[in-house]
């Protein structure tokens, strides 16, 4: 499985991709095996504050209903509408296409706990 060095993660299975003061918000590959089949999402409004480590959502497959948490604090700024019509594509390109939210940071220390892509594959290998 795929794990880009560019992007930070948590034992959650979120990934983060920075840009400046914004944080794109999506679930690792990982996640996505382990879910299966994606059936509904649920994902915040543009404008809604989000608070680190608590739910900003939900993804629900065949398998289960999963709570998206939050690797950051601050306001979605953009949120990806297409998956909430077709949630399956989330498995074509989690990285790419498929994020979840951006959102504007309070605060960029907030990373200052996420994984690297050694170290998220550490934890995956020892689960």
């Amino acid at each position: 499985m795929e794990y880009p060095d560019d992007l930070k993660y948590t034992d959650t299975h979120e990934y983060v991709r920075l840009d400046g003061d914004i944080a794109t918000v999506g679930i690792s590959a990982f996640a996505v095996d382990q879910l299966g089949d994606i059936v509904f999402l649920e994902l915040p409004d543009v404008n809604d504050a989000v608070e680190k480590g608590e739910s900003f959502g939900t993804v629900e497959s065949v398998k289960a209903v999963e709570d998206l948490k939050a690797p950051v604090s601050g306001t979605v700024v953009e949120r990806n509408d297409d998956l909430l019509e077709s949630p399956e594509q989330i498995a074509e390109d989690p990285y790419g296409e498929a994020w979840l939210i951006k959102v504007r940071m309070e605060d960029t220390s907030n990373l200052d706990e996420a994984l690297s892509s050694s170290e998220y594959k550490a934890l995956l290998e020892g689960e």
